[in-house]
């Protein structure tokens, strides 16, 4: 349980280092997309990438979940449920902003990606 706990923790901290380190790059190799970034103006190609980077977060952080709980892949289903919480009212707060294709592609496919992705760890040994 305390493995599973801390692969919870893990994850949800390399969620947010994953996504916060993509955007930093969208932001820093797309002076369109920084420009567009305050007002949240974003293109249908800059919310892609966006969602991309959601993506990738969600792989790397229910992959981490999974490992530090010694393969175990619940650890990434409880990290999946524990951002859809999370963004649940973050995506409320931004519905003016996005098509609401986008909000719900975000949030009906956070806790499957991230749970899945925990999925991929049991064939390995774990980390720690």
């Amino acid at each position: 349980m305390l493995r599973r706990l801390l692969g919870v923790v893990v994850g949800l901290v390399a969620w947010f280092i994953i996504g916060t380190c993509g955007l930093l790059l969208i932001r820093a190799a797309w002076s369109a997309y920084a420009a567009s970034e305050e007002a949240m103006t974003f293109t249908l190609p800059m919310q892609l990438l966006r969602l991309t980077v959601g993506v990738l977060s969600s792989v790397g952080g229910g992959w981490l979940a999974a490992r530090m709980a010694r393969s175990d892949s619940r650890a990434a289903w409880w990290l999946g449920a524990l951002l859809v919480l999370i963004f649940i009212p973050i995506h409320y707060q931004l519905w003016d902003k996005f098509p609401i294709w986008y909000h719900l592609t975000f949030l009906l496919t956070l806790a499957p990606i991230v749970g899945l992705s925990g999925r991929t760890a049991r064939r390995e040994p774990a980390l720690l």
